[in-house]
């Protein structure tokens, strides 16, 4: 049976200063480096060895698998990066701080903006000092497929080619697979792997740093699911 490992990344310099990230690349804050050295600790200690691993193509999600892998003894195995797994796009509230555009739109907009299964945020502007429009790892792509904003519905649709050319063909070839990514893109595979409703989905949160293990028969069928802590 094959196992999947999932890491949301360690805390951010924008998680911690309250922030809308999505695709705008800040790195790990300290605590977010200790949550991801924790990490490997933990899939050291559960005795977890992998074959492959994935990320996204954002700062903090890599250096917390580096990080994981570096702990675990396992830095060494093939790793792939890939803007599928990115964390979903806010639009125009990437960069702006939580709070503040609750306080402007209301607790309940911003609420439904964050959780909301398919209510698109504002998009942003190409010209927004937080765009991506012009981001040197985004040059190879399809200028059209490069999202202005992005709800958990869309961005399951672009995970989801992923999973089934990459990470599934893994898992039913019996590696065992380790993705460190973000907590939409990971909630986005979540939902998928474990049927989640669009309701239920909006109250399912991925904590900081904590490696969710799936242990899957040859049909991928889930037979078991494990949170790894102290």
């Amino acid at each position: 049976m094959s196992k999947l490992v999932l890491i949301r990344h360690g805390q951010s310099q924008w998680n911690l200063s309250n922030q809308f990230t999505g695709w705008v690349d800040v790195n790990l804050s300290d605590k977010g480096v200790e949550e991801a050295k924790k990490a490997g600790r933990l899939i050291k200690e559960h005795g977890l060895q992998f074959d492959q691993a994935y990320t996204s193509v954002l700062t903090r999600a890599i250096k917390t698998l580096h990080f994981a892998l570096e702990e675990s003894g396992q830095l060494w195995i093939p790793e792939t990066k890939t803007w599928r797994l990115n964390e979903r796009h806010y639009g125009a509230l990437q960069g702006l701080n939580k709070k503040d555009t609750a306080e402007k739109y209301g607790d309940e907009q911003v609420h439904i903006w964050r959780r909301s299964y398919d209510v698109l945020p504002p998009v942003i502007e190409d010209d927004s000092e937080y765009s991506q429009a012009h981001d040197r790892r985004y040059a190879n792509l399809d200028p059209h497929i490069v999202p202005k904003a992005e709800n958990l519905k869309v961005t399951l649709e672009r995970v989801m080619p992923f999973w089934e050319d990459h990470i599934a063909p893994d898992l039913l070839a019996g590696k065992n697979v380790i993705i460190a990514a973000h907590g939409n893109s990971l909630r986005a595979l979540t939902k998928y792997i474990e049927n989640i409703s669009d309701e239920d989905i909006m109250d399912l949160e991925m904590k900081t740093g904590e490696p969710v293990v799936y242990t899957f028969d040859e049909e991928l069928n889930v037979v078991n699911k494990e949170k790894l802590d102290d």
